[in-house]
């Protein structure tokens, strides 16, 4: 049995008119992240860490932000589309640990919504994800309240 890892990172500016969707979630919030899709910084981190655990290229390369077709696409339904190549690579998801960098807003009150909706998605437990969150005590971008960041690491095993 082969264990694999993979990390994942996304960033996105916090724009106004736009929905703030983190984890397939819509938080409530004056401001959103701004990007070709809705912008869900950890999906897309988790996308990310998914792809590179099975060396399947990044978010990037399968859902470019040239095609017009993934323009304001919900981000749920690319993890989903990472989750059959995943699968369809012969791999199994062991578990995903994510954090999300934001000094605003606060999101612990939606990290289990979160969480449900990645484990429905990726067809796996709840106890399989980890997101946690946490501030950069007022320094860099995210201190200054101009973007949001995630982190993902996804262990992924071969069937």
């Amino acid at each position: 049995m082969s264990i694999r890892v993979g990390q994942g990172y996304d960033v996105h500016q916090l724009v106004e008119e736009r929905n703030l969707v983190l984890g397939g979630v819509q938080i409530p919030c004056e401001k959103g992240l701004s990007g070709h899709s809705d912008a869900d910084v950890l999906l897309h981190a988790i996308c990310d860490a998914l792809l590179g655990a099975a060396a399947l290229g990044d978010i990037g390369r399968h859902f470019p932000d040239t095609d017009s077709q993934y323009k304001g696409i919900s981000s749920l339904k690319l993890l989903h589309d990472v989750y059959t190549l995943i699968a369809d690579n012969n791999y199994d998801i062991e578990n995903i640990d994510a954090t999300i960098i934001a000094e605003w807003p606060k999101v612990a009150p939606f990290v289990d919504e979160m969480r449900h909706n990645i484990a429905d998605t990726l067809n796996i437990q709840m106890s399989q994800i980890s997101v946690k969150a946490t501030t950069t005590e007022g320094l860099g971008f995210e201190g200054r309240k101009e973007g949001i960041a995630a982190l993902a690491l996804a262990v992924i095993k071969q069937k």
